[in-house]
C-alpha cells in the first residue's frame, strides 16, 4: 500500500463545547480524543505523522509526548488551509499523498482509510474527498457536484446558499492531496468567505481550475465521520465507541450479560471467559486476566487482576494489584497502592490504602487497613482499625503470618506483631507484639448485680 505522510488538524478551541479546555482533549472512553485519530494514522502506512494545534497547544503536546509524532504549532488560527500550509517545511522532501484528519472525529475506521487510499492510488488522482449523505446535514460543507456528477466545490454552511443547504452529501474534512498540488493551491487560497477563514475546502476549486483529477469517496457508514462539536455530540459518539469496545470484547471471548450497561474505557484488557455483570464500569489502564467476575455496580480504575478473581457487588477499586483467586466485596473499597496476594479476601465494608495483605489473608467485615503489611493466613476480625494517621504523618502497621486479630481491635502505629500472635478482640495495640504471644487490652468487666433493677425504681419515684 502506497506510504503517506498525515497531517492531524487539532487547532480548534471547540466554542461550542463551552468549555475551558481544547476540545480534543476532552476524554472519549478514557482517551483524550486526539488519541483516536493519532492511533489510527499509527496503524496506517504513514512516513510522517504531524498534528497541527493552536488552542492549548502545550497540553496537546503533554498528551502526545511519548508518540512519536511531530506537532507543529499554528499560531494564530486563520482556518484550516492556514492549519495544513504551516506543515509545509516539515513535509519537505515527501512527494506521496498527504492524508488529512481531522483530531475530533475519533470513530473514523483504519478500513475506511485504507479503502481510500487505495482508491486514491487506483485512480491516479490529484485530490480525493470522503463524503458522507446525511439525513441532516446542519453544520457541515456541501458538497457541489455539476450535472454530470462530477464535483465542483465545496460550499461551507456559512456561505451556501439556501438551495445549496438543502443539499444532503457533505464534507466530512477526510482528504488525500499529493502533495506537490496540495501547497501550490494553498498558497493560492484568500479569506474572501463569512468566517474570514482560509478554507482547505477551496482546495478542490483550485483542483477543479487547474483540471487536476478530483475523486470522491462515499463513507460506508455516516456514523464514522460524525466530529464532536458539543456536549451533545461527545455523549452521541461515547455511546458509539462503547457499543465497538464492547463488541470486541464479546468477540475476545468476554461475557457481558448486559453490554448497554457496561462501559468500558478504551486501553482496558480482559482476559477470556471473564464474565461482567450490569452496570460494571472499567476505567484506564485496567488489566483483568482470564475467568474472573466482576458483579454489578462496581467500578475499577487503572486495575491489575490475575486469574479467577472475583469481585462482588458495589465495589470501587483504584490503582489497586488483585492476584488469582482473590476475592473482593461486596461494598469494598481498594484505594490506590493496595495488593492482594492469592487467594486473599477483602469482605463487605471494608476499605483499605496502601495496604498489602498476604496469600489467604482475610479482612471480611467493616474494616480500615491502611498503609499495612499483612501477611499470609492473617485474619481480621471486624472492626479492626489501622491508626495510621498521627495528624502529621503516617505510620506502618505490620502484620506477620498467622496472626489472628480479633474483632473491634486497633493498632496505633507505628506497631509490629509478630508471626502467630493472638490478639484478643477489642485490644488497642501500641506496642509490638511478640511472635505466638496473645496480645489484651482490656478493662476488667464488673458485673453489679441488680444495679439495673435499682436505676429503674429511682426513675418511677
Amino acid at each position: 500500500m502506497t506510504t503517506v505522510a498525515t497531517v492531524i488538524l487539532a487547532a480548534g478551541q471547540g466554542k461550542r463545547m463551552k468549555s475551558k479546555r481544547a476540545k480534543v482533549l476532552h476524554s472519549v472512553a478514557g482517551r483524550p480524543m486526539i488519541l483516536y485519530a493519532v492511533e489510527t494514522a499509527r496503524r496506517l502506512p504513514s512516513d510522517k505523522i504531524i498534528v497541527v494545534a493552536a488552542h492549548q497547544a502545550e497540553a496537546v503536546k503533554d498528551v502526545l509526548k511519548d508518540r512519536p509524532i511531530r506537532i507543529i504549532h499554528q499560531g494564530r488560527p486563520l482556518g484550516t488551509g492556514h492549519a495544513v500550509l504551516q506543515t509545509e517545511s516539515a513535509l519537505a522532501g515527501f512527494n506521496g499523498p498527504v492524508l488529512i484528519l481531522n483530531g475530533d472525529v475519533p470513530l473514523i475506521t483504519v478500513e475506511t482509510l485504507q479503502s481510500m487510499l487505495k482508491i486514491h492510488g487506483n485512480q491516479g488522482a490529484d485530490l480525493t474527498l470522503l463524503t458522507a449523505t446525511l439525513p441532516n446535514p446542519e453544520g457541515y460543507g456541501r458538497v457541489i457536484r455539476d450535472p454530470d456528477g462530477g464535483i465542483r466545490a465545496i460550499i461551507e454552511e456559512a456561505d451556501a446558499r439556501p438551495d445549496q443547504r438543502a443539499i444532503r452529501e457533505i464534507n466530512t474534512g477526510f482528504y488525500l492531496v499529493n502533495r506537490p498540488f496540495l501547497f501550490e493551491a494553498l498558497k493560492e487560497l484568500n479569506s474572501d468567505n463569512a468566517q474570514k477563514e482560509y478554507y482547505l475546502t477551496d482546495i478542490v476549486k483550485a483542483a477543479v481550475r487547474r483540471g487536476r483529477k478530483l475523486f470522491a469517496v462515499p463513507a460506508p457508514d455516516p456514523d464514522e465521520v460524525m466530529g464532536i462539536n458539543s456536549r451533545v455530540d461527545l455523549a452521541r459518539t461515547e455511546k458509539m465507541i462503547a457499543r465497538r469496545i464492547a463488541e470486541r470484547h464479546m468477540r475476545e471471548g468476554v461475557t457481558l450479560l448486559d453490554p448497554e450497561t457496561t462501559w468500558i474505557d478504551a486501553d482496558v484488557v480482559i482476559g477470556r471467559d471473564t464474565v461482567l455483570y450490569p452496570n460494571v464500569r472499567l476505567e484506564g489502564t485496567t488489566r483483568i486476566g482470564e475467568d474472573c467476575v466482576i458483579h454489578s455496580h462496581t467500578r475499577l480504575t487503572d486495575c491489575r487482576l490475575g486469574t479467577g478473581v472475583t469481585v462482588k457487588d458495589s465495589c470501587v477499586l483504584s490503582e489497586s494489584a488483585i492476584e488469582d483467586a482473590a476475592v473482593v466485596g461486596p461494598f469494598a473499597h481498594l484505594r490506590p497502592g493496595t495488593v492482594l496476594h492469592r487467594g486473599a479476601k477483602i469482605g463487605n465494608f471494608v476499605e483499605a490504602k496502601k495496604a498489602e495483605l498476604g496469600e489467604g489473608a482475610k479482612a471480611n467485615h467493616l474494616t480500615y487497613l491502611g498503609d499495612a503489611v499483612i501477611g499470609k493466613g492473617v485474619n481480621i476480625g471486624a472492626g479492626t482499625i489501622t491508626c495510621n494517621y498521627d495528624g502529621v504523618r503516617k505510620h506502618a502497621t505490620i502484620i506477620e503470618d498467622d496472626v489472628f486479630v480479633g474483632s473491634d481491635t486497633q493498632f496505633i502505629a507505628p506497631v509490629r506483631i509478630g508471626r502467630g500472635a493472638v490478639i484478643g478482640a477489642g485490644s488497642t495495640i501500641t506496642k509490638d507484639v511478640p511472635p505466638d504471644a496473645l496480645a489484651l487490652s482490656r478493662v476488667k468487666q464488673e458485673v453489679k448485680k441488680d444495679w439495673a433493677k435499682k436505676r429503674k425504681k429511682k426513675e418511677k419515684l
